[in-house]
């Protein structure tokens, strides 16, 4: 069974949204992701001051067994992104809900968080 913290929103993607109580959203991939990839050999991180749409690619994980496109689970433009996926792209597989972290986004309208699943409901795509 996967990690699946509850006070996170969960895109049928497999990417995790924590919401931050000024309208900013830290996003990442899910624990089932990283493990259904392998060991991860690369990031390839957006843009700062990206504009996204919800359900666009903004990079690629690529791993020993596939290279995948990760997807924004909500609108919004790109604050910051993890830099130090460059030098240690692992940390997705190490910690993908603390340091594996990949963006920060300043969400178009909050209110879209609520349409994500619930870790339940993400509980249950993945079983």
């Amino acid at each position: 069974m996967s990690n699946i913290p509850a006070d996170l929103r969960y895109a049928k993607s497999h990417e995790w949204l924590k919401v931050a109580a000024d309208g900013t959203a830290t996003v990442g991939i899910t624990d089932y992701a990283q493990s259904s990839l392998g060991d991860i050999t690369f990031v390839q991180l957006p843009k700062v001051g990206a504009v996204l749409k919800a359900g666009e690619a903004f990079g690629v994980v690529e791993s020993v067994k596939a290279a995948s496109d990760v997807y924004a689970p909500v609108a919004g433009t790109v604050l910051a992104v993890n830099k130090a996926l460059d030098a240690n792209p692992e940390k997705l597989n190490q910690a993908p809900y603390a340091d594996g972290w990949i963006m920060k986004l300043k969400l178009a309208n909050p209110a879209d968080a609520a349409g994500l699943l619930s870790a339940e409901d993400y509980g249950k795509l993945t079983a």
